[in-house]
């Protein structure tokens, strides 16, 4: 769009034009703009990304859950400009068992779904950072025994808690975005071995991610 421009002479008078020449240009410069679509009610927002889940360091006094990366996957709808509801899943995270001496005993796979209330600050902004909380189900699966627990049989009970979030989405072009966020979820379970009570692993990780996503 070509901008708008005013030629003031100074027949026209000095102090009547120059309120008009301000106008015309501001005017101008607003058409002249690129636009920056805000988060509206009614929006999807669809993310596909990796995340890394780093389980704290004590979590039992037996056995220690290493860290594990995987593909995930989140959609959120938007209540409104600021409030939305997301639903995280993605690929199961694999995880190796160590017993606290540092020597490799088993392995496992964990699958922590989440559904979290958001709280979206500056939904009109370029960069918009948010909250958010609400309740984890982790599902353990394909639990493995080898060297000093060889033959022995390993089961992790699943999981409920809560969650809680912090991220930040970095718009692209008006529907594309970039997203970083980490994540604390409160993921403790009852260990079996040979069906025999182990006590609880309380897992309790931070997850870390980077995302690509896309509005509709």
């Amino acid at each position: 769009m070509r901008p708008i421009t005013a030629h003031c002479g100074v027949e026209q008078g000095r102090s009547s034009m120059k309120s008009g020449c301000t106008a015309l240009i501001l005017l101008g410069a607003t058409l002249t703009m690129p636009t920056v679509q805000a988060q509206q009610a009614g929006d999807w927002l669809w993310r596909a990304g990796v995340h890394t889940v780093r389980p704290k360091a004590d979590n039992h006094a037996l056995v220690h859950v290493d860290a594990g990366q995987s593909l995930t996957f989140s959609v959120t709808y938007m209540v409104s400009p600021n409030w939305g509801v997301e639903a995280l899943g993605g690929l199961p995270f694999s995880h190796d068992i160590r017993l606290n001496g540092g020597s490799k005993v088993g392995a496992l796979k964990q699958l922590p779904a989440t559904v979290s209330l958001q709280y979206h600050f500056n939904p009109d902004a370029a960069v918009r950072p948010y909250l958010g909380a609400g309740v984890n189900y982790t599902l353990f699966q394909d639990e493995k025994t080898r060297g000093a627990l060889a033959g022995s049989s390993l089961k992790l009970r699943d999981s409920w808690g809560m969650a809680v979030q912090a991220g930040v989405d970095f718009r692209l072009n008006p529907d594309w975005f970039a997203t970083l966020d980490g994540r604390w979820m409160d993921i403790d379970t009852r260990a079996r071995l040979n069906g025999a009570s182990i006590g609880i692993v309380e897992i309790d990780p931070y997850a870390f991610g980077l995302s690509v996503g896309r509005r509709f």
